[in-house]
């Protein structure tokens, strides 16, 4: 090439230039690069005498993992990484190729933003990548890495994307800068508290992965890519390097739950003893604890991942949770990724903090994505499930192809203190009547919310041990995996509870 990569520059600020991010994300020697040649076009306020290789964007084709990818990384060392008219139609190229080629998009965003000296272009350039992105969710897998600031327009690039992974340190995503934000709002802050990659992972939810340094963060996405079919209509990714111990996991997922109810417990130790060896890979980890959601595999194939977490606020949906839910649900049936939802729910969460949030709105979305989906899905109830939650959470009501139950568990409308509360209200204000209302506590809890009414209704489609757990689901998967989509009504499409 005509030009060298000012590396230095980068490493001064110690991180990665953007080809050394390309080659070291890419399988080695694999990746092509195209439209080295593309300079921007723009004759006002002296750009007519610059002259910006690559007009400040790397892109091109390479290999992860032996199967092909699409690739493009910003180049901070050349005019900041701004985007102009040309930089954005050679991204919004590369994505429309990787569309007709069917494979993933991974964009490494560092940018100053929109290049102001093109104006209005500029703002096409970011118009004609949003419109590729869209183009592309549900067709490629969308990967966005953020190495650097990604302010103003450019957040909705990656924000529209599947899968947004930021670096501690290094990641900066903001509507609006530490500046802007002081002249307007009179506010002292740091680009780190305002949009680092902890206020995303953690707070916002924006992004799903958080890591401590760049070479961690492109083995994440690597494996990331082993989890995910490629393109739509691809096959489910399966791995013979899992293993699975039946006996040690079978003996460990019987002491899991604790004899206190009312005490929490991690959801992640019955995900692992369900799943195979070592597999389970979480996404969003830090961002509503009281669900979990992520990737696994079961005999080598992949699944996604959904369970209420008792370690955090007991497993109670609220809005956060219901977006995290909600989001991932969708994700995975529109890739045809099989779900696997772990419920141990006391229900949607009370009072007007939430209710003032929308939870009925964003509860809502919950219901919405299990019921749209059309992949085979499984469910186990491991201790609650009470109320709306229950229904909400994958239940046979809502599409569910089994839903299996433990013993122990309880699925009711509300828990029985809750329902007595209310049922004998009057009761319960007479000391006199304690051994009545005791006698019709039990009598609720043996008839009301043992699984076995449940299942004698056909809500539940077996009550197991929980160590039969890992058998009951890899059979179902297994006997699921040729499942056909039901005939829908005819529309467009439906109206998501946004």
């Amino acid at each position: 090439m005509a030009y060298t990569y000012n590396v230095e520059k980068q490493h001064e600020k110690g991180k990665w230039h953007a080809i050394e991010r390309i080659n070291n994300l890419v399988d080695k020697d694999s990746f092509m690069e195209i439209y080295s040649g593309v300079r921007h076009n723009c004759t006002s306020f002296g750009m007519e005498k610059k002259d910006i290789p690559y007009d400040g964007v790397i892109t091109g084709f390479g290999t992860i993992n032996g199967r092909k990818v699409a690739v493009y990384a910003q180049d901070f060392t050349v005019q900041g990484g701004s985007l102009g008219l040309m930089h954005g139609k050679k991204i919004a190229e590369l994505i429309d190729k990787a569309i007709q080629a069917r494979c993933p998009v991974i964009g490494i965003n560092d940018s100053g933003g929109a290049r102001i000296q093109e104006g209005v272009d500029a703002l096409c350039g970011y118009g004609d990548l949003f419109y590729q992105n869209v183009r592309a969710s549900g067709s490629v897998p969308q990967i966005s890495i953020i190495a650097g600031p990604c302010a103003g327009g450019a957040v909705y690039s990656p924000g529209i994307t599947d899968f947004i992974f930021a670096v501690d340190k290094i990641s900066q995503l903001f509507i609006t800068g530490p500046k802007v934000v002081k002249s307007v709002m009179f506010m002292d802050i740091s680009a780190e508290d305002l949009g680092g990659a902890s206020i995303h992972s953690k707070k916002s939810g924006v992004a799903q992965f958080r890591c401590i340094s760049e070479p961690e963060c492109f083995e994440k996405v690597r494996k990331l890519l082993d989890y995910i079919p490629h393109y739509y209509g691809d096959e489910i990714v399966q791995a013979a390097k899992f293993k699975y111990d039946e006996h040690k996991k079978s003996k460990h997922i019987e002491k899991i739950l604790p004899e206190n109810t009312h005490k929490g417990y991690d959801i992640r130790e019955v995900i692992e003893d369900v799943t195979d060896d070592n597999s389970f890979f979480e996404t969003s980890s830090e961002f509503a604890i009281n669900c979990v959601t992520g990737f696994a595999k079961v005999e080598g194939r992949s699944v996604g991942i959904v369970a209420n977490n008792p370690a955090g606020m007991g497993g109670v949906l609220d809005c956060d949770a219901s977006d995290k839910i909600a989001r991932h649900v969708r994700y995975c049936d529109a890739y045809n990724i099989p779900l696997l939802t772990f419920v141990d729910v006391p229900g949607f969460i009370p009072g007007p903090q939430e209710e003032q949030k929308g939870i009925i709105r964003h509860g809502a979305k919950v219901i919405y994505a299990y019921s749209e989906s059309t992949v085979p899905k499984v469910t186990v109830i491991t201790r609650k499930a009470y109320g709306g939650a229950y229904i909400a959470m994958c239940s046979k009501h809502i599409g569910a192809d089994y839903v299996y139950a433990w013993p122990t568990s309880e699925i009711a409308v509300m828990g029985a203190d809750g329902a007595i509360g209310i049922l004998y209200a009057k009761d319960l204000k007479d000391p006199e009547k304690a051994e009545y209302v005791a006698e019709k506590k039990a009598q609720y809890e043996q008839e009301i919310m043992t699984p076995t009414i449940a299942a004698k209704r056909g809500y539940i489609s077996e009550v197991i041990e929980p160590s039969a757990t890992r058998k009951y689901v890899a059979d179902s998967f297994r006997f699921l995996a040729d499942k056909q989509s039901m005939d829908k009504p005819a529309k467009k499409h439906g109206n998501i509870p946004l």
